[in-house]
């Protein structure tokens, strides 16, 4: 019994061990505990002697760590409650509901319900909604050149278990449409990919709107005729808990443009994810939170199959409650375009995760990786083995900001003379940056090329 028990002391030690070299090692390759001892779980599997013993030792150092729960069972992180809607009764009802183009819909009006209207569009409709709450109001669109535009304070679409075809709020497929000024809220279906909008066809151009707390906020299906723009909108609190639904998410479409946008609070998938041929990621704040209230997102960026990536003048936060140690990601699931470039110009990409991580992870076989005038900032590293071509980029401090716990990375004055001397490297005319980050969403117009390293050049007062 006395062998039995020193046995028992010396394996768990031996386990111990491997599990302190392992997340000793975290440092040198980039990972979070967290996926350290998932990666020793699954090395165990074929060994259930080892395995039986060696788990529990695991789990433990997980909870020491305190390295949260990845599995699918993880409660959802704390979502904030849906704030009073401050739109008022539509006082527009004088204006007929109907002409030969715009259809006008609201409390009051002939056609109350979004669905309705659905129904009665034709090519070329414009969709008017009154301010409102419109609970469970799901709707298919087949039309072509359709507009859809909130009006007034603030037009919400709240799911409350409602879907159009057990896929999302709204479903898209026909050739060209236009939504502007909506939030979409509680996306749920069954099989747990449920989105504000799902894209099914065509192109779609979404405008200052907000999803919130969906599944996915933007999911598209594969189709080389799918084209999706988004600008100056607000994706937080989506995700399922399970890795598999994300902020946004293109599949392989002909192309995907996000401007000014703002991509916050992921539940465990990624903020913004692209399979998409080209790719066009420019002035977004793609920020997870910094504290114990911010998102447990995985990527903040991630390409997995390659396509052409413009990359430019981003602010990208990795938050402390992370599920992957990598910020950016480009190729992991190899290259299935013709041309598979990517182009990293101006962003300032963050790393407040306290086991560190990986800024910049490209895997092998990409045609060119350009980088240029980028500004890092905390620990981690660029896994540079598939980059040949940067220049300017930079490591910056904390003191180097205005106000980082704020998520305000606008330099200091400190930081100015850390991200401007030497000055940024040249770049071609057409990668110039011609925009900033705003303060939440949308974008500032810069009057002059970029003076420092990094998204941000205005001065803070």
């Amino acid at each position: 019994m006395r062998r039995f028990a020193k046995a028992l002391l010396l394996l768990s030690g031996a386990v111990a061990v491997v599990v302190a070299a392992g997340l000793y090692a975290w440092a040198e390759v980039g990972r979070t505990p967290g996926e350290v001892i998932a990666h020793a779980k699954r090395q165990l599997r074929p060994y259930s002697t080892l395995r039986a013993w060696a788990v529990p030792v695991l789990d433990r150092a997980a909870a020491w760590l305190d390295v949260p729960d990845t599995s699918s069972r993880a409660p959802a992180f704390s979502v904030p409650p849906l704030p009073r809607n401050p739109a008022t009764p539509a006082a527009a009802s004088a204006t007929p509901d109907r002409n030969d183009r715009i259809i006008r819909v609201g409390p009051g009006r002939s056609i109350s319900r979004i669905a309705m209207a659905a129904q009665v569009a034709v090519d070329g409709s414009v969709i008017e909604i009154d301010p409102g709450d419109y609970v469970a109001d799901v709707a298919v669109w087949t039309q072509a050149d359709l507009t859809i535009r909130g009006t007034g304070n603030r037009v919400r679409l709240v799911a409350a278990g409602a879907h159009a075809e057990g896929k999302a709020i709204w479903v898209f497929r026909g050739h060209r449409a236009t939504v502007e000024n909506i939030d979409f809220i509680g996306a749920r279906v069954p099989d747990r990919n449920g989105a504000g909008i799902r894209l099914e066809r065509g192109q779609l151009t979404v405008r200052r709107c907000s999803f919130f707390n969906n599944q996915n906020g933007i999911l598209t299906a594969n189709g080389a005729d799918i084209r999706l723009e988004v600008e100056d909108s607000d994706f937080g609190y989506n995700g399922a808990g399970d890795g598999f639904s994300h902020g946004l998410y293109a599949g392989r479409i002909d192309s995907l443009r996000l401007t000014g946008n703002h991509f916050h609070h992921g539940n465990v998938g990624h903020l913004v994810k692209s399979r998409a041929r080209l790719n066009r990621i420019e002035y977004n704040r793609i920020t997870d939170g910094n504290d114990g209230s911010g998102g447990r997102a995985s990527y903040e960026l991630e390409l997995p199959d390659g396509g052409v990536a413009e990359v430019v003048g981003n602010v990208i936060q990795q938050g402390p409650l992370t599920r992957n140690s990598v910020i950016v990601s480009y190729g992991v699931e190899g290259y299935r375009w013709p041309q598979n470039t990517l182009r990293l110009v101006h962003n300032t990409i963050v790393n407040d995760a306290r086991m560190g991580g990986t800024f910049v992870r490209v895997s092998p076989g990409a045609a060119s990786v350009v980088m240029r005038n980028n500004l890092f900032v905390g620990y981690g590293k660029v896994d540079g083995s598939a980059v040949a071509d940067a220049a300017g980029d930079r490591r910056a401090a904390w003191s180097d900001f205005r106000r980082p716990a704020s998520l305000d990375y606008r330099l200091s004055e400190q930081g100015r003379a850390t991200a401007g001397n030497p000055p940024p490297a040249p770049l071609q005319a057409d990668w110039v940056p011609r925009f900033e980050v705003g303060a939440v969403v949308g974008t500032l117009p810069l009057t002059a090329p970029p003076r420092f390293a990094g998204a941000l050049q205005s001065i803070p007062p």
